[in-house]
């Protein structure tokens, strides 16, 4: 099978060709990613493979369908930047990595938690600087307070795990009930519950066209005043806008985001040499209670092996003409 690998980087380039040894695919690698204006790069492969921010619209599947292309192999687990339908009329089969390693973006999104409460992130700078001064820097113990997390999936139960190890009380919603939840004493509230209790908010749900900026000025308005928000999922799910007019009111006293949802045209790439043209990433940089990283909770060394074999693993299925479990249309 020849694979065209779109939105290539080092560290996933090293993780794929070890995995290939054993399918011995023919993959070339495309650093860019894959858009209306690339789409014709794919022509001639079988398969592409891409991730979270390659654009697969109608017009790139018709491109890349037109190409000979058969299969989309997504190297990740959400797929709202695909036109399932789309595809189903190219015939084409799409397949994703539904769990990779839970625990690394569990693990991140705790991690953004306790950097904002503790001002880890500040302390750091001050004692490079070698200002000692503990005044600003007052946190709170999280042992006793409310966590909600909304979306029980596998990375909000790893989340869930952590944090009841933390000794928070734990509120979640979603739409199904499991039963490994409710084994931790969580409590499944909605939303309206969960917003006006919890002291920290998890977002840890696939975006979907029900809940784009589910998190906006109206949700803010029901929370608790000076709310940790925190945001590992998908940028859409927040609206940005909203979010800083919360944090000028201190209706947000701290916030931390991996992902953002204008992100595409910043992750991943080195800016620094650059004047990003993005008004409101650059209000949310301004604050100190606000912590942005790009999009990295995925990036560890398990997570990377295990992405890879998934992927390659789906796409040796449908290159054998095998049943694939993570197809997904």
């Amino acid at each position: 099978m020849n694979i065209a690998f779109f939105s290539n980087r080092p560290y996933m380039q090293a993780a794929f060709t070890e995995h290939n040894h054993r399918h011995g695919f023919n993959i070339t690698w495309f650093d860019v990613a894959l858009n209306d204006t690339t789409a014709l790069l794919g022509q001639g492969f079988d398969a592409v493979c891409v991730f979270v921010n390659d654009h697969l619209n109608a017009d790139v599947i018709r491109l890349l369908a037109e190409g000979g292309v058969r299969h989309i192999a997504l190297r990740c687990a959400g797929y709202n930047n695909v036109d399932l339908d789309a595809a189903n009329r190219a015939g084409m089969n799409v397949v994703r990595v539904p769990a990779y390693s839970p625990e690394a973006v569990a693990e991140h999104t705790v991690g953004l938690m306790l950097t904002l409460n503790r001002h880890i992130h500040k302390a750091y700078q001050r004692t490079r600087d070698a200002n000692f001064s503990l005044n600003g820097m007052v946190g709170f113990n999280m042992h006793g307070k409310t966590a909600g997390i909304i979306g029980a999936g596998k990375i909000g139960l790893a989340t869930l795990r952590i944090l009841k190890g933390l000794g928070m009380k734990l509120l979640v919603h979603d739409p199904v009930q499991d039963n490994a939840v409710l084994a931790m004493g969580a409590e499944y509230a909605p939303l309206e519950q969960l917003f006006a209790e919890s002291d920290v908010i998890s977002l840890h749900c696939p975006l979907t066209p029900d809940n784009y900026h589910l998190l906006n000025r109206h949700s803010f308005a029901q929370m608790k005043h000076g709310v940790m928000i925190i945001n590992t999922s998908r940028g859409g799910l927040l609206n940005a806008r909203d979010a800083i007019d919360a944090i000028n009111t201190g209706k947000i006293g701290h916030l931390g985001l991996d992902v953002y949802e204008e992100e595409e045209h910043l992750f991943f790439e080195d800016k620094s040499c650059q004047i990003i043209q993005d008004e409101i990433f650059h209000l949310l940089s301004a604050y100190p209670n606000v912590i942005l990283t790009g999009h990295q909770a995925f990036l560890t060394n398990e997570a990377l092996s295990a992405i890879a074999e998934v992927t390659l693993d789906n796409l040796q299925c449908l290159a054998d003409s095998l049943p694939c479990h993570n197809k997904i249309n």
